[in-house]
């Protein structure tokens, strides 16, 4: 069974509602990067920032999977298919992917202040339950953050995604600027001998010199398109 490792951006749930973050009138023009998304801003202001990813989780569940997300699901059928998502929010898992690994955090999980990346203090969030307030606590007796990798911070998931993106035998990106480091720089790891498909309406700006599939379209139609062709 072929693997096929999908890195997934923004664009991927866009579809779903999710607002973006860098195209016009994102979330970057409402709230300062600065503010909160990075721990100074956190350690600044720690109720707006708790107040913001408040805000996050409450919108995560008025909004569904598209159909690019529950057509990678359904691609299991076939393909040994690994996610690496930018996305912060769990609509893969939502629409049935099994295997998913979040570069950026999870939306749905909490931490603790003082050790974020400790699995012992990583905690999921009931949906009736996804409102954090001042004076919740970690079991380190910090304050409960998001489990969210900030500006700054360290990638902790970026080795798991290198080897998968090593081991591919097709690599698809999905909806990402591909701007972002260390995330862009996975399309480094991939073999040269293997095809690479990049699924976006807009023209994406990769420096890397390999040859790419490009299927200028959204998540939803550019992954029924992909399908299709890789069933030829």
């Amino acid at each position: 069974m072929k693997k096929i490792v999908i890195l997934t951006g923004a664009g991927m749930s866009a579809e779903s509602g999710i607002s973006t973050f860098r195209d016009a009138g994102g979330l970057w023009e409402k709230y300062p990067v600065e503010q909160v998304a990075t721990f100074e801003g956190y350690a600044q202001n720690p109720q707006l920032v708790i107040d913001f990813y408040n805000q996050r989780r409450k919108q995560l569940q008025d909004v569904k999977p598209n159909m690019g997300h529950q057509l990678l699901a359904e691609m299991e059928k076939e393909f040994d298919i690994c996610i690496i998502t930018q996305n912060v929010d769990n609509l893969h898992e939502r629409a049935g992917s099994t295997k998913v690994v979040h570069l950026h955090g999870e939306l749905t999980k909490v931490t603790s202040s003082y050790e974020p990346n400790n699995p012992k203090y990583i905690r999921e969030l009931s949906p009736e339950n996804w409102e954090v307030k001042m004076g919740d606590l970690a079991e380190d007796g910090s304050q409960l953050r998001p489990f969210i990798v900030w500006f700054g911070e360290a990638v902790p998931q970026i080795e798991p995604a290198a080897i998968l993106a090593e081991n591919a035998d097709i690599f698809v990106i999905i909806g990402t600027s591909m701007n972002v480091y260390p995330a862009a720089g996975l399309l480094n790891y991939v073999h040269p001998t293997v095809p690479v498909y990049l699924i976006d309406p807009n023209v994406v700006h990769i420096n890397n010199h390999r040859p790419l599939h490009i299927i200028r379209k959204g998540a939803s139609e550019g992954v029924k398109e992909l399908w299709d062709l890789l069933k030829k």
